[in-house]
């Protein structure tokens, strides 16, 4: 019947589909197209897509199906092209796709059997998971369905990788392998780059890289305060022992080491040694550096001419700021500075502060040179003053009782006169600077006598 009443009307009906399978991704757009021909005579009223099925109930317009509802677009023009839209494509749109065309003729309608078949594909990365750094590696993004003439694109950790990588097909080759390839990486199809495959982890075995140390806390290290240190390495497998070092001094293990009630002995480098199965690597090291207050205060005297000059040493971390002088038994300051010049005698202590504290030093006692060379002076003047005086009085006693001594002579014999030699010294001053000149002279300088009466009675 169908024929006969095609040879009827001259033509034959027919429907060309472009692409009689078509492979999408799943959540992609696809597009089926074609054309068609019709016997001359009729009028085409309407067209539209169908499912394929051999109940014929359920060839309805896909446009009322529920499950179809919003994602599907017709379009059909004056040459009779064709073209069926679905969006958002899902596992369950694999189906069969037909066009029904509709005339002005009850018992003139065409079904374009057979149709166009709709395969959806996910898209997944095959990797080998996990390789050893120098080796290479191979990923290939899978589908269960050939894709037409697609362009894949690849990514590493969410970005697109570089055209450096090698790309062949649906493959990514990574010659030598470092542990910077490690990560995770999907695919996409060009034109649908926001539909990448489930990521791949592509894991590289190497030894420890990337050592440091961290400080907690950070900022200044104040004597008697905890310390930890902390060592983050990046190594695959994960580092199985980690080994503390103060210079080359090993002093812990684990992945942290603390300072309980630290000092300033602890100051100094530290380093982190990190090892698994394939090797093992220190860190750069880190620097401790303990501040504390001044201790170890002490002074010393030096002596210039006749000053004398105090200085203060101490021990402290930062270095001293202020150098305070105070004489003991006042509460006032008599100087500052790291070097302090007494002008009295005295018990001197200095005071040495910086930001975290101060500290006294033990007394020293002082004699100022000035004084000493004044009371030396003094006692001096004193002694020779002394000596004078008692010069004088030794002269004044012995006239006095040479005249005594006459006197008693001349009054007991008055008749008698008998001539004495007395001595008389006429010794001119001593002269230092006429020493020489006058040693011949020295005889006649000595002794002079003279005849005296002398009185005596006659018995």
């Amino acid at each position: 019947m169908l024929t006969l009443v095609l040879r009827a009307y001259g033509t034959e009906w027919s429907v060309t589909y472009d692409q009689q399978e078509i492979c999408a991704v799943k959540g992609s757009t696809v597009s089926m197209t074609g054309r068609f021909q019709h016997p001359e005579g009729l009028k085409v009223t309407e067209t539209f897509w169908i499912r394929d099925s051999f109940n014929i109930l359920n060839w309805t317009d896909l446009r009322t199906a529920s499950d179809y509802s919003g994602r599907v677009e017709y379009s059909v023009n004056e040459q009779n092209h064709v073209s069926f839209k679905l969006s958002s494509v899902m596992k369950r749109d694999e189906q069969e796709y037909c066009l029904r065309i509709i005339t002005n003729e009850e018992k003139q309608r065409y079904l374009g059997r057979p149709g166009v078949t709709l395969c959806v594909t996910d898209l997944h990365v095959e990797s080998p998971g996990e390789v050893t750094e120098g080796e290479s590696a191979v990923l290939t993004c899978k589908t269960t369905c050939s894709l037409t003439d697609p362009t894949f694109i690849w990514y590493k950790d969410g970005r697109p990788l570089t055209t450096e990588m090698i790309q062949k097909n649906q493959q990514l080759h990574l010659q030598t392998v470092s542990s910077e390839d490690a990560g995770s990486y999907s695919c996409a199809v060009r034109g649908s780059e926001h539909l990448p495959s489930t990521a791949q982890t592509l894991r590289v075995r190497h030894p420890p890289k990337n050592i440091s140390v961290s400080i907690s806390p950070s900022g200044g290290i104040v004597e008697g305060s905890s310390v930890t240190l902390t060592c983050s390495s990046d190594g695959y497998p994960p580092v199985e022992i980690y080994t503390w070092f103060k210079g080359s001094s090993s002093v812990g293990t684990g992945g942290t080491y603390s300072i309980p009630n630290i000092s300033s002995e602890d100051s100094g480098e530290y380093t982190c040694q990190s090892r698994n199965e394939l090797g093992e690597r220190r860190s750069t090291a880190v620097s401790l550096n303990v501040l504390y207050p001044p201790r170890n205060v002490s002074v010393s005297n030096s002596s210039s001419g006749e000053m004398v000059n105090l200085t203060c040493s101490s021990d402290a971390n930062p270095p001293v700021e202020i150098y305070t002088w105070f004489k003991e038994g006042g509460d006032s300051p008599v100087g500052s500075g790291q070097s302090y010049v007494p002008l009295q005698s005295g018990s001197y202590y200095c005071q040495a502060q910086n930001q975290h504290g101060a500290q006294r030093s033990a007394a020293v006692s002082v004699v100022s040179d000035i004084l000493k060379n004044y009371y030396q002076s003094l006692i001096l003047y004193i002694a020779v003053g002394a000596g004078g005086v008692c010069g004088l009085a030794i002269t004044f006693i012995t006239v006095f009782f040479c005249m005594r001594s006459r006197r008693k002579r001349q009054a007991g014999n008055v008749d008698e006169q008998i001539y004495a030699n007395v001595m008389r010294e006429t010794r001119p001053p001593h002269n230092d600077d006429n020493n020489d000149d006058n040693d011949d002279d020295d005889d006649d300088d000595i002794l002079d006598y003279e005849n005296v009466p002398d009185s005596r009675k006659q018995h």
